[in-house]
C-alpha cells in the first residue's frame, strides 16, 4: 500500500506541477473532487480495516507480554524488564501512506463543501472590473445564490434566484470554458441591450451615469473619467477612456453562438438576450473582453455572485463588501 500511495500523490503532484508550468489546463474543481474521493476511500479503509488491524495486533502483543510475565511470576521471577508501552504506541501508530490520505480527508471534505457549495474565493487577474474592483483583490464568490450546483459538471439541482441586472458575476468563459472570468450583468434573458456612443440603454431606457471625479490608474499611471451609473437599483462606479472609440472593428468580433442577435457599428453593439443567457461588461468599459467581443453567457456556465473583497495584500483598506 505503501508504493500504491506514493504513485498516487505522485500523480496528484506531476499534475499540479504541470498545470502550475502551463503544459495542461487545470481543473482545481477536479482535482480537488477526486482528493476527496481518493482521501476518502483510504479513511473508510483506515475505520473499518487498518486501524482494527493495528490495535488486535497491540492487543495480541500486550496478551504475549502478560503471559510471558505470569510465567516468570510462577517460576518466581519477579524482577523483569517490563514493556514502557513504547511497542504499543508503534504497532497503533498511523504509517506515513494513511497519514497523507486518510489524516486529510476531514480537512479536503470540509473545503470541498464549502468550496462548491457555499463560497468560492477568487482572484481578480486584471482590471477589467476598476473602479470597483483592482488587480490582486482577494474575492469570496456566493455559490448557492443562483441555485446549487453540482461540482465540476456544474449541473443545477436547486433553483435558486436567477441573476440580475447589476450583479457581479462569476463565469466560465464561454469561448474557453476551463478560465473563469468576472464581469457585470448587463442585461438578463429577454432584454435588448445597446451600448452606442459609450451609453448604455437596456429596453429602450438609458441607464442613469453621472459624472463622478476622476479615477488614477495606477498601473498605466493616468486618469480616467469616472461615472457614477445605477442599474438594476445597483449604484456602482464605471470608468471610460475617451482615447478608446466605441465600435468594434470585425476583427476584434468572435465567432459565438447568437451572434445574429447583435447589431454592430462604428457606434457600438446592440444585442438581445437570448433566453437562458446573459450579456455581460465590465466596469472598466473601454478596456474590458466581454460579451461586446465573445457573445452571451449561458445559465449552466454561472459560477456564482461575486460580493465580498477579504483580503487585498497591497491595500488592506480594500477589504470589504461591494456593489
Amino acid at each position: 500500500m505503501a508504493f500504491l500511495t506514493s504513485l498516487i500523490l505522485a500523480a496528484f503532484a506531476g499534475y499540479i506541477g504541470a498545470w502550475y508550468f502551463g503544459a495542461v489546463e487545470g481543473n482545481f474543481a477536479l482535482l480537488l473532487f477526486l482528493a476527496t474521493v481518493v482521501t476518502g476511500i483510504y479513511w473508510l479503509a483506515e475505520r473499518l480495516y487498518f486501524l482494527p488491524r493495528r490495535r488486535r495486533l497491540a492487543d495480541a502483543h500486550d496478551a504475549a507480554l502478560a503471559k510471558r510475565q505470569a510465567e516468570l511470576s510462577r517460576q518466581g521471577i519477579t524482577q523483569v524488564d517490563t514493556n514502557d508501552g513504547k511497542a504499543r504506541e508503534r504497532l497503533v501508530m498511523q504509517p506515513w501512506w494513511l497519514d497523507w490520505t486518510a489524516g486529510l480527508f476531514p480537512v479536503i471534505l470540509v473545503v470541498f463543501l464549502l468550496r462548491s457549495f457555499l463560497f468560492e474565493p477568487f482572484k481578480i487577474p486584471s482590471g477589467s472590473m476598476m473602479p470597483t474592483l483592482l488587480t490582486g483583490d482577494l474575492i469570496l464568490v456566493n455559490k448557492f445564490t443562483y441555485g446549487l450546483r453540482l461540482p465540476v459538471i456544474n449541473t443545477k439541482v436547486t433553483e435558486g434566484t436567477p441573476p440580475a441586472r447589476g450583479d457581479v458575476m462569476v463565469f466560465r468563459y464561454p469561448p474557453n470554458p476551463s478560465m473563469d472570468y468576472i464581469k457585470r450583468v448587463v442585461g438578463v434573458p429577454g432584454d435588448e441591450v445597446a451600448y452606442l456612443n459609450k451609453k448604455l440603454t437596456i429596453n429602450g431606457q438609458p441607464v442613469s451615469k453621472e459624472l463622478a471625479p476622476e479615477f488614477f490608474d495606477e498601473d498605466a499611471m493616468r486618469y480616467l473619467k469616472q461615472y457614477t451609473e445605477n442599474l438594476g437599483g445597483k449604484v456602482h462606479r464605471i470608468l471610460n477612456d475617451e482615447s478608446r472609440r466605441a465600435g468594434l472593428s470585425e476583427a476584434e468580433i468572435m465567432p459565438f453562438p447568437n451572434k445574429e442577435n447583435c447589431r454592430y457599428s462604428v457606434e457600438g453593439v446592440i444585442c438581445k438576450v437570448p433566453p437562458g443567457h446573459y450579456f455581460m461588461m465590465g466596469d472598466n468599459r473601454d478596456n474590458s473582453l466581454d460579451s461586446r467581443y465573445w457573445g452571451f453567457v449561458p445559465d449552466k456556465n454561472i459560477v456564482g455572485r461575486a460580493f465580498f473583497v477579504w483580503m487585498n495584500f497591497g491595500n488592506l483598506k480594500r477589504i470589504g463588501g461591494f456593489q
